[in-house]
């Protein structure tokens, strides 16, 4: 009885191992048909017992499941990326166990294709501003081919455009953990069918060129990106609310790159957002010494000045602004504001002064300096009409200077020039 009880089990045993190779064999067919859906069908039918089976229906079984995924993901299954990945792994685990390689190069051959195919895509979802897709596939293809940190550094590109903040934060401080420099040659090549430049390693390149899918060839050297990176981390930090460690990540970006204008323009916005206007002033002008002949340098070194009162050093920032770009129309507009505000700095002076000859004397002198003042404000805006005759904001503001004046021959040509 006992016996009897022993052959069926292996009888049973027997027809399970038979129904796994019928399926895998089923599902051989239907991809080699190109009817992967099936193919699928058929290794779902036989994954249920598959852990039980030999190592080398294991790695059969597994190394299908990722040519079966990696078609469905060709063909715009999106999600069959990452179990191609993990079905061609788990196939080369399975046969390293157990020392019998029999898919070992054609898995990296496939894992190295896949890693090329999800490229691609997010090259492709970028363009459909699919970001969060896009920065997760050239993630995958990082993982897939460490020696590529380019991949890693186009998926925190990614991430970023999609707002994506968390995510990136995690691939840049990884892209600094590896020593990411970005630098070096670039090489690149104009795909023929899309009329896109693309970035590729150099043997990879040469061959797509060779084979007339790519062209114009061309090697470019590419600058350090390290310090874009400590940048663009300190810029999510602060759009974290992180402002301590965007502050330090300023700082150690600025360590290795003191002349970047952009990284001091950002440290300073981001004092100017903490309130301390004194550090931002001072590196605005350390910004405006970096790159002297910046016109909104100097303009928003002029508006911190103005915030502050300091006149005549945001009159001097205003026209430094003008010599460099002489249709600057918010500069021209705040250069005249200077003067105007002051001389409505006097007006409460001569409003608190009495009936003495010596108080109507002072205010006789108040008004004339007031007048004077707003005269140079005007003046300043009529050389501005003379190359932006239209302007809108310049016309405004000239004709309430003059109605302050109580210039009504003035006051009524700005109505006339503003259609009122």
């Amino acid at each position: 009885m006992k016996t009897k009880i022993f052959i069926l089990a292996a009888m049973s045993f027997s027809m399970v191992g038979f129904a796994q190779k019928t399926e895998i064999k089923a599902a051989e067919k239907a991809l080699k048909g190109g009817d992967a859906a099936s193919a699928k069908s058929s290794l779902e039918a036989a994954a249920g017992s598959i852990s039980g089976a030999d190592a080398k229906l294991q790695a059969q079984y597994y190394y299908l499941r990722g040519k079966v995924y990696t078609d469905l993901a060709k063909k715009g299954d999106d999600t069959a990326f990452e179990t191609a990945i993990s079905s061609f792994q788990k196939a080369d685990e399975v046969e390293k166990s157990s020392g019998k390689v029999k898919y070992g190069k054609l898995i990296t051959q496939e894992l190295s294709a896949l890693a090329g195919e999800m490229v691609n895509s997010a090259v492709e979802d970028n363009k459909d501003k699919k970001f969060k897709e896009a920065g997760e596939k050239l993630y995958m293809s990082y993982k897939l081919s460490p020696r590529d940190t380019i991949y890693l550094y186009y998926a925190a590109s990614s991430a970023v455009n999609g707002g994506n903040y968390e995510q990136a934060l995690t691939y840049y401080n990884e892209l600094k953990e590896v020593g990411y420099d970005g630098g070096g040659i670039e090489y690149k090549a104009t795909n023929v069918a899309t009329g896109e430049q693309e970035v590729m390693d150099k043997v990879q390149r040469d061959l797509m060129v060779k084979s007339g899918t790519y062209k114009d060839p061309v090697d470019e050297k590419a600058p350090s990106k390290k310090a874009e990176i400590v940048k663009n981390m300190a810029l999510i930090y602060t759009q974290l609310g992180q402002d301590d460690k965007a502050l330090n990540a300023y700082k150690e970006a600025r360590a290795s790159n003191p002349k970047d204008v952009n990284l001091i323009l950002n440290e300073a916005n981001l004092h100017y957002k903490l309130g301390d206007k004194e550090k931002f002033k001072a590196l605005m002008a350390e910004a405006a010494t970096v790159a002297p002949d910046n016109p909104d340098l100097h303009y928003n070194i002029g508006v911190i000045n103005m915030e502050q009162g300091n006149l005549e050093e945001a009159r001097e920032a205003y026209r430094r602004a003008l010599e460099i770009n002489p249709g600057y129309t918010n500069a021209q507009l705040n250069l005249s504001t200077t003067y105007v505000n002051e001389g409505n700095g006097l007006i409460d002076e001569m409003n608190a002064l009495g009936n003495s000859r010596a108080d109507i004397a002072r205010y006789d002198e108040l008004k004339q300096q007031k007048d004077d003042l707003f005269q140079e404000g005007a003046n300043v805006l009529e050389e501005a009409l003379k190359t932006n005759p239209d302007n809108q904001g310049i016309l405004t503001q000239l004709k309430n200077i003059y109605g302050a004046m109580g210039d009504n021959e003035n006051f009524m040509r700005l109505k006339k020039l503003l259609g009122e």
